[in-house]
């Protein structure tokens, strides 16, 4: 499979914020989106076996792992067999996906964060709905806010598929285009049932470092 990077970190973002997490980010990605923060795993990265993955992963005594992109769902086979290894191993599991891919055949047992692509984005048309029928409770769906124009959408497409009854539900203020403070007064205003999801990782580090 191929590999952009694997490193240790603060998971910064999700109901897992603050904990530490071991991070595999695959390389390769069908989107681009206008707010990407990991543009270099599109193309860069090198060839490992899903046997040295894990190894890397048993090294760093992590036990909670997110698999990341890029889009994981580009390498299915690798994927599953990386995901549920680590799983029987008695790992959690997060699997962030783009929300273009289905995700029906992804482990039941891993949580899966998908990011519902949001107008700014300009990738929204491609947002596949029917993967709301398929999270389930332990899965959460994010939502990346630039403006104001991305949030209506949002908290539309929020009340319209009943998403609070579904999941956990994430809104995200795109570091450095969004106050959080002004998304939590939407939020507060609206009276909606998703939670603000500030990441973490860009306060901590500096936000253009990698591997954080």
């Amino acid at each position: 499979m191929k590999i952009s990077e694997i490193f240790t970190s603060i998971q910064g973002e999700s109901t897992f914020a603050g904990m530490p997490c071991q991070f595999i980010r695959l390389s390769g990605c069908n989107l681009r989106c206008t707010y990407c923060d990991t543009t270099y795993s599109y193309g860069e990265g090198q060839e490992m076996s899903v046997d040295e993955v894990i190894g890397k992963v048993k090294v760093s005594g992590q036990k909670l792992v997110e698999i990341t992109g890029g889009e994981p769902l580009l390498q299915p086979e690798d994927l599953a067999e990386l995901t549920s290894r680590l799983l029987d191993s008695g790992c959690r599991v997060l699997i962030e996906t783009n929300g273009t891919l289905s995700i029906r055949a992804l482990d039941k047992r891993a949580v899966i964060i998908m990011d519902v692509k949001t107008p700014s984005s300009g990738m929204s048309e491609l947002n596949d709905y029917t993967n709301f029928d398929v999270i389930g409770k332990f899965g959460e769906i994010k939502f990346v806010i630039s403006n104001r124009a991305d949030y209506e959408w949002a908290e539309r497409i929020v009340r319209e598929y009943g998403l609070p009854r579904r999941c956990t539900v994430l809104f995200s203020p795109a570091f450095g285009a969004m106050p959080p403070r002004d998304l939590a007064a939407w939020l507060l205003e609206d009276s909606l049932e998703v939670r603000l999801n500030i990441q973490l990782h860009k306060y901590i580090y500096d936000p253009d470092e990698r591997q954080v």
